[in-house]
């Protein structure tokens, strides 16, 4: 299951577009006419209605007070700005720091009672250590091109995972056995996060399965890292930049494919026993002496 970018945010800005369309067409307007109004070019008017150019705020502004509909206005601006934060890249979210790219999830988990989470290559955001977030977050400053703030980031991420020790949230992590196996940071630092693998999975609000390399007859293969929050977001992690879906029946279509996923992970002593491997095996690859 591959996810396009442009799916639910296109969707989302072709809707803005469709409406807007049929403003002018309710007015009676030309594209000619509604430029003319505006003091737009011709060809303006034309991205914007299908959907080639995101129109701003005061572009929308202008389009309905041209259409006699100022009353339209705030809510296709709200349309708008939902639509553009869909498919938002790693390198604007971040232009802030990584630090307040970590607090900006903070009202979204506060408010999110059941955290779905699968990962082929990666510990979770919620289960990482400091030290593996650090190692994590250098190497993602390093591949966007952007100032290094991997340390206090690190902090607040680890802060803003205390979430899984209060009241009220539910956790059910599915990782890939490979993410075990992958070395982040320091031996010692990798050595810490898979020793707070074992505490963390086994706290009443966490549900950690494991999906084995050796799993026979794989029904579906490892998918890219998705979060689903509750029933209403899946955010969907590439390489470039975050997509967040709200659409229902891709939200559902993540909804089934995290269940086969999870019906293929092994819990409790068998997981356990998944990363006691890892840890001997990491223990074992360290040379005497060495981090």
């Amino acid at each position: 299951m591959s996810v396009s970018p442009s799916s639910s945010a296109q969707a989302a800005r072709e809707g803005v577009a469709r409406q807007l369309r049929e403003l002018r067409e309710e007015a009676g307007l030309t594209i000619t006419e509604l430029a003319t109004r505006c003091g737009w070019s011709h060809s303006k008017v034309s991205r914007i209605q299908t959907a080639k150019t995101p129109p701003s705020t005061p572009d929308i502004v202008a389009w309905c007070r041209a259409c006699a509909a100022d009353g339209q206005a705030a809510d296709l601006v709200a349309l708008s700005r939902d639509a553009e934060t869909m498919y938002q890249e790693w390198r604007k979210r971040a232009r802030n720091g990584l630090r307040q790219l970590q607090t900006s999830y903070t009202n979204l988990y506060q408010a999110t009672r059941l955290f779905r989470i699968y990962s082929p290559t990666l510990v979770p955001g919620v289960l990482q250590t400091e030290g593996y977030i650090r190692a994590l977050l250098s190497s993602n400053a390093r591949l966007l091109g952007i100032p290094d703030d991997s340390a206090e980031a690190a902090a607040a991420r680890v802060e803003r995972s205390r979430i899984i020790h209060r009241a009220g949230h539910r956790f059910v992590v599915v990782i890939e056995e490979s993410a075990l196996r992958y070395r982040l940071g320091s031996g010692d630092d990798m050595a810490a996060q898979l020793g707070h693998l074992l505490t963390a999975g086994a706290l009443p609000a966490v549900s950690l399965g494991i999906i084995p390399m050796n799993t026979p007859g794989r029904t579906l293969w490892p998918q890219e890292v998705f979060h689903l929050y509750d029933d209403t977001l899946a955010s969907v992690e590439l390489l470039s930049a975050e997509v967040n879906i709200t659409q229902p029946s891709e939200v559902a279509l993540y909804e089934t494919a995290f269940e086969e996923l999870r019906g293929m992970a092994v819990y409790g002593a068998a997981a356990r026993a998944l990363v006691v491997a890892a840890i001997e095996a990491l223990s074992a690859a360290r040379e005497p002496g060495t981090a």
